[in-house]
């Protein structure tokens, strides 16, 4: 059974390691202007927040916000006040619904610390374009290859 728990510092190995999973299309398309690190460096700045998935003591997935600043931006940077979302599930376990449960967990926590919105940069023509959008994310803009979506919180 999958069980979801805030993360912390202790997590940020398997975070980096997720990263591959969450952004490999940006940098396969030389899309490098973000340094993925970014996403992890320096982790327990405020506003940060990981929930990490569990089955049976083992890490398979990870969903975390986190705030940019516009001169440091994220990929799905839309202003330095609302957080980007990164989602990650282990490559065995995707398609169980191990990454909705964590975004669901993760805009629950951005709406109980307040945030107004959370963002997501997701690779055009993407099947999870249609995930995010049944959360309640909309498209806000795109670059060559990506949409950037954002979630309201009422």
């Amino acid at each position: 059974m999958i069980a979801n728990r805030r993360g912390g510092p202790q997590d940020v190995p398997f975070m980096r390691s997720m990263l591959t999973h969450a952004y490999n299309w940006h940098v396969k398309l030389f899309d490098t202007d973000v340094p993925i690190g970014r996403y992890v460096d320096g982790w327990g700045r405020p506003g940060d927040t990981v929930l990490i998935a569990m089955d049976g003591g083992h890490r398979v997935g990870a969903a975390w916000i986190r705030l940019f600043r516009e001169n440091a931006p994220g990929y799905g940077f839309v202003d330095e006040y609302t957080p980007e979302l990164t989602v990650a599930v282990v490559p065995s376990r995707q398609g169980e619904g191990i990454g909705q449960e964590l975004v669901r967990g993760v805009l629950e926590r951005a709406q109980v610390d307040a945030y107004r919105a959370v963002s997501v940069s997701v690779e055009k023509n993407h099947p999870e374009i249609a995930v995010y959008e049944e959360q309640g994310f909309e498209p806000v803009g795109e670059t060559d290859n990506a949409v950037v979506m954002r979630r309201v919180l009422p």
